[in-house]
């Protein structure tokens, strides 16, 4: 039913993990996807072929979006409106997760994950908007968020403060947008399978049972479950929907304090042998 047929997407960060998945599903709904990542990224050709495998027509652009705004705008941003005057639907999906710990954090890593996470989709989706409305387009926004929005990591102070700040960039550019009929939106997820995730979860044979105790279907499923929600959101079933951020975390957002076993310690050493 999510008919995309006759649109053009761009989707930063699309690659591998849930921009992959986002991707696809764009794809599969009958969208011309024009996917991101950087230069050496090994997923893309994959990725590539699973989309065209929908729809022959999409394609992917290399850049680097760590650069200053200004070179973003000029080398990638009004490029890509010049060559796709019609896009008109913007998942800015792009971003980094791992941070110093609090007390380790300096200015340099503080400014790349905002820089990334935050300022990079303002601008890219200001520029398409000030686009759509020259040119009376219906646009479509939509912004991947994080469970990380709402509750924190001790670990991860920067990326928690940017995937907040995300979530209140959505709700104010729907109401700026609204009346030129952009909708804007945000999936957030919790935590899915990735190349980035299953390396942290690897690295600790327990993780993967603590966040399946902490999240109340007990899954840590594959990031294909994003991409659908994705496809909807953009697509016009949803067009009454704008400014929500809305999760897929199996649940986790709706825990106020998960379940411990009564002694953890004995708990986790019987789960790293295996018990």
């Amino acid at each position: 039913m999510i008919d995309l047929q006759g649109t053009t997407a761009l989707v930063t960060g699309s690659t591998q993990g849930v921009g992959a998945s986002i991707a696809r599903w764009l794809a599969k709904a009958g969208a011309r996807v024009i996917l991101h990542g950087l230069a050496n990224d090994q997923y893309a050709q994959e990725t590539l072929d699973a989309c065209c495998n929908s729809n022959p027509n999409c394609k992917l652009v290399a850049f680097d979006l760590s650069v200053p705004i200004s070179q973003l705008l000029e080398q990638f941003v009004q490029p890509m409106i010049c060559e796709n005057p019609n896009l008109s639907i913007v998942v800015s999906n792009a971003g980094i997760y791992i941070d110093p710990p609090f007390t380790q954090v300096s200015e340099a890593s503080y400014d790349r994950t905002m820089h990334l996470n935050v300022k990079v989709g303002y601008f890219i989706a200001q520029a398409f908007a000030k686009h759509w409305i020259a040119n009376r387009i219906a646009g479509r926004l939509l912004f991947t968020g994080s469970i990380n929005g709402l509750l924190a990591e001790p670990d991860h102070s920067v990326y928690d403060t940017s995937k907040g700040a995300l979530a209140a960039m959505v709700r104010s550019m729907c109401v700026a947008l609204s009346p030129h009929n952009i909708r804007v939106n945000s999936i957030a997820p919790g935590l899915v399978r990735t190349p980035l995730t299953n390396q942290i979860l690897s690295s600790d044979p327990t993780a993967l049972d603590w966040m399946k105790l902490h999240t109340p279907n007990h899954q840590v499923p594959q990031a294909d479950v994003c991409g659908p929600l994705a496809a909807f959101l953009v697509s016009d079933l949803a067009q009454h929907i704008q400014g929500q951020t809305i999760y897929i975390d199996g649940g986790m957002s709706a825990w106020q304090q998960p379940d411990v076993p009564a002694d953890f310690r004995t708990w986790r050493k019987s789960v790293s042998e295996g018990s």
